[in-house]
């Protein structure tokens, strides 16, 4: 699992105190030490805490404890615990919770969905759109894979995903198929991906070679039919399905023994109910 560049973390800080803490610096505290516990009202799966170490230790704290990402947290206990002088306690908790509060639920939406799916099928998995808040790709990214998610893009560089929009410059869908026979011979390590919305577009697209098959916003009943048709003829070819897929309708897809479900869901699921108990040390 990756982390975040100190130097992301240092900009995540600046952002909430770009000069001091002026309600601290008001209190005259000096020489008192206190002492920060952030757990969980709530079953999740942790991720990003590896990053709130390092928030804390930014502001000369002494961390004691932290639950790696990936782990579980089960309800009322400690994911993270630090210590340090009250004023440099004061500013890291805050930001500390808020970053393990939105990744730890993405991470558990995720690690949710994920099961449903493989309790299905195994072999399905669970990808994440680049739908990922501006700013916060790399953030979101790390809480999704927590959960067991993998990234179906993580940007315009690395896959090849032709969409309807793609395919306007194309006189004919005709005219679309046998550039994709041309274009398997210019990308020979790459595989192509076309998003479709018929079933015909979708028989067609395999016969002319297209290695993933995205079914966006298809009926049950049209990818049924799809799915039988690539088994019969076409068994290497990968078939995703997208379009407004969550945790509450994922096994009605899955059941139809496709190879993957793509979803920005996982980014939408809110903040994981997560509290601090912050006591003075004598």
């Amino acid at each position: 699992m990756f982390s975040l560049t100190t130097t992301e973390l240092l900009e995540y800080i600046k952002e909430d105190i770009p000069y001091f803490d002026l309600t601290t610096s008001l209190q005259n505290c000096k020489n008192k030490k206190a002492r920060i516990e952030i757990f969980t009202r709530e079953d999740v799966v942790v991720s990003c805490s590896e990053e709130s170490v390092k928030i804390a230790e930014h502001f000369n704290c002494q961390v004691d404890f932290f639950i790696p990402s990936g782990d579980k947290a089960n309800q009322n206990e400690v994911i993270l615990s630090y210590e340090g002088e009250y004023n440099m306690v004061h500013q890291a908790y805050r930001l500390t919770q808020i970053l393990l509060e939105y990744s730890c639920k993405i991470a558990t939406y995720a690690f949710n969905m994920n099961r449903r799916i493989k309790a299905i099928n195994p072999y399905c998995e669970l990808l994440t759109t680049r739908k990922t808040f501006p700013f916060s790709k790399k953030f979101c990214i790390k809480a999704a894979m927590s959960g067991g998610a993998m990234p179906h893009r993580l940007g315009l560089s690395e896959t090849i995903l032709f969409f309807n929009a793609h395919r306007i410059v194309y006189k004919t869908n005709e005219a679309f198929y046998l550039y994709l026979q041309e274009l398997k011979n210019h990308v020979v390590e790459k595989k192509i991906v076309v998003e479709s919305e018929d079933i015909q577009d979708s028989k067609a697209l395999m016969h002319h070679g297209v290695d993933v098959l995205q079914l966006d916003k298809l009926s049950l009943e049209s990818i049924d039919k799809i799915v039988e048709y690539k088994n019969k003829h076409f068994p290497a070819v990968k078939i995703l399905v997208a379009g407004g897929i969550n945790i509450n309708n994922v096994e009605s897809f899955v059941e139809k023994k496709i190879d993957g479900v793509v979803t920005s869901a996982v980014y939408q699921a809110g903040m994981a109910n997560l509290g601090s108990r912050l006591t003075l040390i004598e």
